[in-house]
């Protein structure tokens, strides 16, 4: 039995990858690669403790507080777009560490704001650095993972991102107990939320530090003419017993190929301006943020005090619910190169739509309006299961999966641009989700807002089932043209 490039499988068990020693390469790069992500979910929790200070110190009204903490998302698409444009210019290295420095200069700035506005700047330069490193690392994951294995290391991105938002709110409760209270002085005369900013310079030095350590991506290699650099690379990240330079001959003929074809490396296409994989990828990141996961983690103070929690105890649950987002990441990392993305998705697709089904119908039952809800009886376990369980389906599932596929489903000649137009619209949905859910909580209750995640959750499994492709063990170079098809064993193959 082979895989879709035809290298045979390992003799023990029919292990979808042989036991060697270079394997472990491709592995240390992709969790240097992978440390992007962490930044990323960092970044998008570290606020969460800063927000009533924040809202404090510059005695501004919630609206504006609301933009302060959602800000940087848009700083996010743009950086996800500009990731995306420069990849190909200066290499995946290179454009890792610039996220690296806007993250790190944008930390300390923050922590030293002087007015809401300069912090809404500063804000928008850590989104630019974050979107930047939310593009390359799939990308470069995907680059230098053999194809066997490439689902499962795709996925330490997300694993990433999880540990990330873990940290960021230890890191936050930390400072805060420390210094008594996020407004109260802890060091140099800064108050807590402010330290909260700036120990962000910790991951971010850490990431720029390893990208200028890892090497360049080989299909980057060898597109600028650097074929022995390249050699190197793949000849410590590929299976034992893979031909080194058949891969490289392969590269070559696809790299040639786009060069015939420079006027297909455009994004534009028939449908909307757009070719229809552009589409896919664009899609992939809309619904994976319209189930309203964020909701979840940004505003979850609101489900677990209607369930009976108090106040105070709200880092304790969140911190539960952030320690089961990382650890069934695990279950996409065990099966993604075993079950393939396709099946993952459509059962992460199918779980969502139950759960947040279930939750919408629990809110119906709910008493007060706004913030001000409680859920009586039975109806609080129910909402409090459901909503754990949409955790477990999301984090094991269309958290992980949809940045595999968008590092790996596009052709070479147009990954990189490609990959940031998707999560550029990644960043763009998930900061529509972020700000309209206070005013439809306010205005129609928590039921519709959780049914309206439901619907969505509801066409991810139709989307996926008619449109997502199959890239379970398929070079890279091969996929051009990929599409699905339907076998007796529910399987896949390629055009």
């Amino acid at each position: 039995m082979s895989n879709a490039s035809g290298s045979p499988q390992g003799a023990t068990g029919g292990s979808a990858v042989p036991a060697n020693p270079y394997k472990n390469k491709a592995i240390a790069l992709a969790v240097a690669a992978a440390v992007g992500g962490f930044l990323f979910g960092f970044d998008s929790s570290v606020i969460n403790g800063a927000v009533d200070s924040i809202q404090s110190t510059f005695d501004i009204g919630s609206t504006l507080t609301g933009f302060v903490v959602a800000v940087a998302l848009l700083g996010c698409a743009f950086g996800a777009w500009l990731g995306g444009k420069l990849a190909d210019r200066w290499g995946r290295t290179r454009v890792m560490f610039l996220g690296a420095v806007l993250f790190f200069v944008s930390s300390i700035l923050s922590g030293i704001a002087f007015g809401v506005w300069d912090l809404v700047l500063w804000r928008v330069m850590a989104g630019i650095g974050i979107g930047i490193a939310s593009v390359i690392a799939p990308a470069y994951i995907a680059e230098i993972a053999p194809a066997a294995m490439r689902g499962r290391l795709g996925s330490l991105q997300q694993l990433a991102i999880t540990l990330g938002i873990f940290a960021a709110l230890l890191s936050d409760q930390l400072l805060q107990t420390a210094a008594g209270g996020a407004s109260e002085e802890l060091w140099l005369g800064l108050e807590a939320w402010r330290w909260m900013f700036i120990v962000a310079v910790i991951p971010a030095a850490v990431y720029g530090i390893l990208a200028l350590r890892i090497p360049e991506s080989p299909r980057y290699l060898i597109a600028t003419g650097k074929r022995e650099d390249a050699k190197k690379v793949l000849a410590t990240t590929l299976p034992e017993g893979d031909d080194v330079e058949a891969h490289i001959v392969q590269i070559e003929h696809t790299i040639a190929s786009d060069k015939k074809l420079k006027a297909q490396a455009s994004l534009k296409g028939p449908r909307f301006g757009l070719l229809p994989v552009v589409w896919i990828g664009i899609l992939l990141s809309v619904f994976q943020q319209f189930v309203g996961i964020n909701v979840i983690f940004y505003y979850s103070t609101t489900l677990w005090q209607a369930v009976g929690f108090e106040e105070s105890q709200s880092f304790m649950v969140s911190t539960i619910t952030s320690i089961t987002n990382v650890l069934v990441t695990f279950i996409a990392i065990a099966l993604i190169d075993k079950v393939g993305r396709r099946p993952l998705l459509l059962t992460g697709s199918a779980g969502m739509a139950v759960s947040l089904g279930v939750m919408a119908l629990a809110f119906t039952q709910s008493t007060g309006s706004g913030k001000d809800v409680t859920l009586n009886g039975s109806w609080g376990v129910i909402a409090l299961i459901a909503a754990n369980l949409f955790v477990v389906f999301f984090g094991a599932t269309w958290g992980p999966l949809v940045w595999v596929l968008l590092g790996e489903m596009f052709p070479n000649r147009i990954r990189a641009a490609a990959l940031g137009v998707a999560a550029a619209a990644q960043w763009i949905a998930n900061f529509a989700i972020t700000i309209s859910f206070p005013p439809m909580l306010d205005k129609f209750g928590a039921s519709i807002p959780y049914l309206m995640y439901a619907i969505f959750a509801t066409l991810s499994f139709f989307f996926t089932l008619w449109k997502v492709p199959e890239t379970k063990g398929i070079e890279l170079e091969d996929m051009e043209g990929v599409k699905v098809e339907r076998t007796r064993r529910g399987g896949t193959t390629t055009a």
